[in-house]
């Protein structure tokens, strides 16, 4: 009888130390794993932190890369057959000749969907007064930011950026003789305001 029970007495002490043994185990190894996940969990956020910082890097620089100014040399052939002219008197119109040196002109992008006009030969703005009048300035100002777009016919306009005439916009236009017309007279859908323009 005593037997049995010092045998049953090791039996149960075996027991429990084994028990404890792998209660021991599962204990150390949840804290490595869960060490380990958190370790990989807190590396990913870092990553993801640095991408996301990389990519707004990325869209910051590229918001702006409109300032640096795109520059075209062109010639403005209007839908009247003329070639816009900025001469060395200030004088804006149009002219047939091809060869004509004042026709030259040098687009310049200033903003989004904003353009410079500048005559090569003259070295004077293309500009509109308050009141639709074109004129070439000596210096790049106000009245010299042009609206510039492409209509469904393929052509181009170009409107003050600045001025209105009864909330309407102003254009720059040339008229069947390739005379200069005013703001005030001009629509976007009147072709004397559409220009092609022509690679120098």
């Amino acid at each position: 009888m005593r037997r049995w029970t010092v045998s049953n007495s090791v039996s149960a002490c075996w027991s429990v130390c084994v028990v404890y043994l792998l209660a021991v185990s599962v204990i150390f190894a949840s804290s490595v794993t869960c060490g380990s996940a958190c370790s990989v969990h807190r590396a990913l956020r870092v990553a993801n932190s640095s991408s996301a910082s990389a990519s707004t890097s990325g869209r910051h620089v590229r918001s702006y890369v409109h300032l640096q100014g795109d520059v075209r040399q062109r010639k403005l052939f209007s839908f009247q057959k003329f070639f816009l002219r900025i001469g060395k008197d200030g004088r804006v119109n149009g002219t047939k000749s091809k060869d004509d040196p004042y026709s030259i002109l040098e687009i310049t992008s200033v903003d989004v969907g904003i353009v410079a006009i500048r005559g090569i030969g003259s070295n004077l703005y293309l500009a509109m007064s308050k009141k639709g009048e074109l004129y070439g300035a000596r210096n790049y100002g106000i009245n010299c930011r042009l609206k510039e777009r492409i209509e469904e016919n393929g052509y181009n306009t170009y409107a003050s950026a600045e001025w209105r005439n009864k909330k309407r916009q102003m254009f720059v236009g040339l008229s069947a003789h390739g005379r200069p017309l005013r703001g005030r007279k001009t629509r976007r859908k009147n072709t004397a305001t559409h220009f092609l323009p022509i690679l120098v």
